[in-house]
């Protein structure tokens, strides 16, 4: 079943009496399940993508379904409970100054009972890790702790997909990893089928696919390796490989065999092998 599915979508802003088309005649579907990463440079349409897929943004044409249902003004209720959306300033998402109250807020907007509620805390924050924060002051925790309380509260709906909108953006290196490591892990225990919106090009190589958006349109599609092999092409939408990317493309150049990664450990451990099997020059 399809997570998400546009048909000939088309979304215009308008701007002083003119629409500008953002999304026009777009057609991209999600697999439940699924791990998507979304690439673009600034207004290429991946968080326009984002919002309509959520209905935050209404399409002027075509249309749009989630796990089946028409995601409409009829609907959109339903629509929500099953995906969420997970924004880039985590402070713009906190509604409560203590953790528990603001990862029970969606929960409680839908009328769960209470001792539903408390179960829906106790999963949303063993899922991202943060047990020990429960009693916390949001305001205190760092930025990679807020954005996973964030992802907490849209959690304890028990959504069926996540989206996660420029999540890491604000973020240091290593709120980025704890974002990350929490979404794969999310994807591949609990089912959760991820649309991850990014210009963090390494973050695209978590995922089962990634699509490459320009002025509105898919302009690539596939794995992230086989997208990161197209380099050449990736840099005529003003998009470049990770640094730890190049230097796997150079090794590979050079004649060793080792493997697009994220991990600086793991790559050592690759060029260490490849030097013992005498494969490079």
């Amino acid at each position: 079943m399809h997570a998400i599915e546009f048909e000939n979508v088309d979304f215009a802003y308008s701007e002083e009496g003119k629409a500008e088309f953002c999304i026009k005649g777009l057609n991209f579907a999600v697999e439940e399940g699924e791990f998507v990463a979304v690439l673009g440079h600034n207004g290429s349409g991946k968080s326009t993508l984002a919002r309509l897929s959520n209905g935050i943004l209404v399409p002027d044409g075509g249309k749009i379904t989630a796990f089946g249902t028409p995601l409409d003004e009829k609907h959109l209720f339903d629509v929500r409970k099953q995906v969420g959306v997970v924004f880039q300033n985590p402070d713009n998402q906190t509604v409560a100054s203590i953790v528990e109250d603001d990862v029970a807020f969606g929960a409680e907007n839908v009328a769960l009972p209470r001792e539903e509620i408390g179960r829906r805390i106790d999963f949303a924050l063993k899922a991202v890790g943060m047990e020990a924060c429960r009693h916390a002051t949001v305001a205190r925790l760092s930025g990679g702790q807020k954005q996973r309380v964030a992802i907490a509260g849209v959690l304890a709906l028990k959504p069926r997909m996540m989206i996660l909108d420029e999540a890491t953006a604000m973020l240091d290196p290593k709120g980025r990893r704890e974002i990350t490591d929490v979404v794969l892990r999310l994807n591949k225990e609990e089912k959760i089928t991820v649309l991850l919106i990014t210009h963090f090009m390494e973050e695209a190589l978590l995922a089962d696919r990634a699509i490459v958006m320009n002025k509105g349109e898919i302009v690539m599609e596939g794995r992230p390796a086989e997208i990161f092999e197209r380099h050449d092409e990736l840099l005529t939408y003003n998009l470049t490989l990770p640094r730890i990317g190049l230097i796997c493309k150079r090794l590979r150049e050079g004649g060793m065999s080792v493997t697009d990664t994220l991990d600086i450990a793991s790559l050592a451990d690759e060029i260490a092998s490849d030097l013992k099997g005498g494969t490079a020059s």
